[in-house]
């Protein structure tokens, strides 16, 4: 086992370096982990270029990476749901365990989350990582530490369906083909939905959706969302139970509720413009149920056993691998688009 920390810290915007830090000790509850594979996720690229997300906001140096996976290397004072050598994915948000949204089963809606990557707190792109132990899941065999990775944009399509009430027999709308919206479809299936329609400006995309089992696509290239949601209607075979906005672009809201049937849902993932224009009339005639989707809650355990299970195959959403030297070289990848998810090894 690597003796060294390589750690990828960003200093400030555009500044991102490797660099050996000290190996991090397990406290309480604790274990320390010798990180395996980790994803690049959108919201990395964002803070490495523009050093925000909305109100969180680069300061200080931190690591990036929170899609991640690796062994159980040591064991802090008190942990015994895990051993060395176990095989974990790691759920990125440790809440506080104490305000009304833990206790009440909401844990991802707690004020005082600490989660990986996201300002002032540092991430896992590292060789080595300690984290709390009751968020830290074991791997089947069959499940490759890969797979572990990409619980995490995969719990948040699940997350997804599970806010809208995707259900057995549903017809449903996904805006955006990047890989939450790619997660957001996969689990649709491995719930029941019988068709899933993609929608997307890029060909690319829509053409890569099919590949994974999107059962319809349509290509965005109208600028009215009441025409391209008369396309989706028409490739579902009716309008959708059950629409998940991806993308976080105005025109999706707006294509989402118009595209969603008297009665249903609308959930809404991706974090787009602050303020965006909906078309409250529709959703009010149609009684539209517009519900916010924010990360994920008690969905590793389910995760886990769909891509055990086969019902999930989230192993071809990987077109791209790097080792943790090659970190820049990663990065610039994602930055490009030129792939679906980048996948960084951490140790050799």
């Amino acid at each position: 086992m690597t003796d060294t920390n390589l750690s990828a810290i960003l200093y400030k915007t555009g500044d991102l370096r490797l660099e050996d830090r000290p190996i991090p000790e397990p406290g309480r509850g604790e274990v320390q982990i010798s990180m395996q594979k980790m994803g690049i996720c959108g919201s990395d690229v964002k803070y490495w270029q523009k050093g925000a997300i909305g109100h969180f906001i680069v300061v200080a140096p931190m690591l990036l990476g929170h899609e991640c996976a690796g062994i159980v290397s040591k064991l802090g004072e008190g942990v015994n749901n895990l051993k060395v050598g176990d095989r974990v994915a790691i759920e990125p948000g440790v809440p506080c365990r104490q305000c009304e949204w833990c206790k009440g089963g909401r844990y991802n809606l707690c004020p005082d989350v600490f989660f990986l990557a996201t300002p002032p707190d540092s991430g896992a792109l590292a060789r080595y990582h300690v984290h709390a132990a009751d968020f830290c899941f074991k791997l089947p065999d069959n499940v490759s530490f890969e797979e572990g990775a990409l619980i995490e944009p995969l719990s948040v399509g699940l997350h997804a369906c599970q806010r809208a009430g995707v259900n057995l027999g549903s017809k449903v709308l996904v805006c955006g083909a990047g890989p939450i919206g790619l997660s957001a479809m996969l689990s649709a299936k491995a719930m029941g939905a019988a068709s899933i329609c993609m929608t997307d400006i890029d060909d690319r995309r829509l053409e890569f959706a099919r590949s994974l089992g999107a059962t319809q696509t349509v290509k965005v290239e109208s600028t009215d969302p009441e025409e391209v949601a008369r396309q989706v209607k028409s490739a579902l075979g009716g309008w959708a139970d059950q629409a998940i906005e991806c993308s976080g672009a105005q025109f999706s809201v707006e294509l989402g509720i118009q595209s969603t049937k008297p009665g249903g849902a609308f959930a809404v993932v991706g974090h787009g413009p602050d303020n965006v224009t909906i078309p409250i009339t529709t959703a009010i005639a149609r009684e539209v149920e517009i519900r916010g989707s924010f990360r994920y809650v008690n969905t590793w355990p389910a995760a886990v056993a769909m891509i055990a299970s086969g019902k999930i195959n989230i192993k071809p959403m990987i077109t791209h691998r790097f080792t943790i030297e090659e970190t820049l070289q990663a990065f610039e990848t994602a930055k490009s688009g030129a792939g679906v998810k980048i996948m960084i090894s951490c140790h050799k």
